[in-house]
């Protein structure tokens, strides 16, 4: 990077949050500003030549599943990060742009006008997808939808289907997981509210963690800031070939990931020094996020539908004719990292940080981002806080997180003990907390850049990424560990500061414009 690149980096984020303040009185300029991710398809380039996951051409028509990105690359990465073509661990390379828009509907809550809505988000979205194919290159489009949609415009159904009869009402026709609902003796749905954890700590002044309730959310994902700000016009603009009449947007949250292709400097690190983040200079030149580990290597993600509601046998009732099927559940949170304290006085060695990051007793060659060590089991866990008096964060997750026998899915594909379920699609942010807020006093918006996470999970059903993050509190269903949820001897959770957490359905890709609105009367 040349000194006039240091320079006009270092200039963008006072010159950019000054014309925003100026302009973004109105949602539309905030739209159609990208503030300092700007800057990202300035700096850092795509890498030409990867290895893709299937090697295949996409399948036509898509498939039905809307939330995964077809052709994801495979980088073999050599232990130093997202930086090497000749390594031996696979690591999936995501999306440098990743942006959610939240909202609430301005639609009636009449069969009528829904149904109109409906033929119009879905006009929209084809388009886009004719233009813009789910890839890294292309745009990826996923529409989830929250309880609140459900609860204030679909009451009841008013006509039979092959899926539900007349008159059922809410939450009846919402898929029912199985798994929990038998534990608990009763009825249990996929997707539920939003819940706070035990290590959940917004930052002082900040009020408790807000459970929202967004009507829907749009995920956009790509390599190409103009393909995501396109569709963003075309999905939130307000001329009549636009679908921005439909929604009155509550926020709009930006971010990127990754960046540090074959030994260039990555986005979290270039970033994170332009907009002078307490902690950025300790950041790994090449690390894929703020954090400094690879978080997207191929074992720790679900791999192909696993995450769907119907792929893995018992979870659901969706299969094998769900109205749902092909679809996920998704959680969506926003963080506050604290880089000082992960770099600083809190975990001052890397070795430190990899027993937090990971688990405890590992003694990697310093420096080393990408680490793949052998998973845990919940004694496992249990015996590394009694002879380490400490768990590690990924460490805490294995046991809860994964297939726990050899499982054939309802497709006929054999998953071995311990193949991650949720598909993880979370990215780093300078937002604070957001881009755009509808409600800067409650969302206590503010243009100084800090250092977070827009957290995005998918998986079959939310009690799956309930018990994934309880967890990660050392929290499990026959004990809890004795170590408090916020010591820095908690994995991660002492610089994390959670702000924002709410739960979401995302249908697949045939009912993802107002699902079940075909079904009123």
């Amino acid at each position: 990077m040349t000194k006039n690149d240091e320079q006009r980096i270092a200039e963008e984020p006072h010159r950019k949050q000054s014309r925003r303040r100026f302009l973004e009185g109105t949602l539309g300029a905030a739209l159609a500003s990208a503030g300092i991710y700007g800057l990202i398809d300035t700096l850092v380039q795509p890498p030409e030549q990867v290895a893709f996951a299937d090697g295949q051409p996409l399948p036509q028509p898509l498939p039905p599943e809307q939330y995964i990105i077809q052709n994801v690359p495979i980088i073999k990465d050599n232990g130093s990060g997202i930086n090497s073509s000749n390594g031996t661990i696979p690591v999936l390379v995501h999306p440098l742009h990743n942006h959610i828009i939240t909202a609430k509907l301005r639609v009636p809550a009449n069969a009528k006008t829904l149904q109109e809505a409906q033929h119009h988000l879905e006009s929209v979205l084809l388009g886009l997808e004719q233009q813009f194919p789910p890839t890294l290159s292309g745009l990826g489009i996923a529409v989830a939808w929250g309880l609140s949609y459900f609860h204030h415009y679909i009451p009841s159904l008013g006509k039979t289907s092959s899926f539900f009869k007349a008159g059922t009402r809410y939450p009846d026709y919402l898929p029912v997981d199985l798994v929990t609902s038998k534990l608990e003796g009763h009825t249990v749905y996929a997707v539920q509210d939003a819940m706070t954890f035990p290590s959940d700590q917004p930052p002082a002044g900040f009020g408790p963690v807000h459970l929202e309730q967004n009507d829907v959310a749009v995920l956009l994902r790509s390599d190409s800031l103009t393909n995501v700000m396109e569709a963003t016009n075309a999905l939130f603009g307000t001329a009549s070939n636009q679908a921005g009449s439909l929604f009155k947007v509550t926020s709009i949250r930006r971010g990127f990931a990754g960046g540090g292709f074959y030994g260039k400097q990555s986005l979290p690190s270039r970033l994170a020094l332009a907009a002078n983040i307490p902690g950025a200079k300790s950041i790994p030149p090449y690390a894929e996020v703020f954090l400094g580990f690879t978080t997207t290597l191929q074992s720790n993600m679900g791999p192909g539908i696993i995450a769907n509601l119907e792929t893995l046998p018992g979870e659901t009732d969706q299969w094998p004719h769900g109205y749902f099927q092909h679809g996920t559940t998704m959680h969506l949170s926003h963080l506050f990292e604290d880089l000082a304290t992960w770099y600083g006085q809190g975990f001052p060695t890397y070795a430190d940080r990899v027993q937090a990051m990971l688990q405890p007793g590992l003694s990697p060659a310093p420096g080393t981002l990408t680490l793949n060590p052998p998973g845990q089991s919940e004694a496992n866990v249990v015996q590394g806080v009694h002879q380490y008096h400490a768990y590690g964060h990924t460490g805490s997750m294995a046991p809860v997180d994964s297939t726990t026998a050899p499982t054939t899915s309802n497709y006929g594909v054999d998953y071995p003990t311990g193949t991650t379920i949720p598909v993880r699609g979370d990215f780093n942010t300078l937002d604070n907390p957001f881009h755009y807020t509808s409600d800067p006093a409650a969302d206590h918006y503010s243009s100084t850049p800090a250092a977070g996470l827009h957290f995005i999970v998918f998986q079959p059903t939310i009690a799956i990424f309930n018990r994934v993050r309880l967890a990660m509190d050392g929290h499990y269903s026959d004990q809890t560990l004795s170590v408090a949820p916020r010591s820095p001897h908690a994995g991660i959770n002492s610089v994390l500061f959670t702000t924002h957490r709410q739960n979401y359905i995302v249908p697949s890709r045939l009912h993802r414009s107002f699902p079940l609105a075909e079904f009123l009367t």
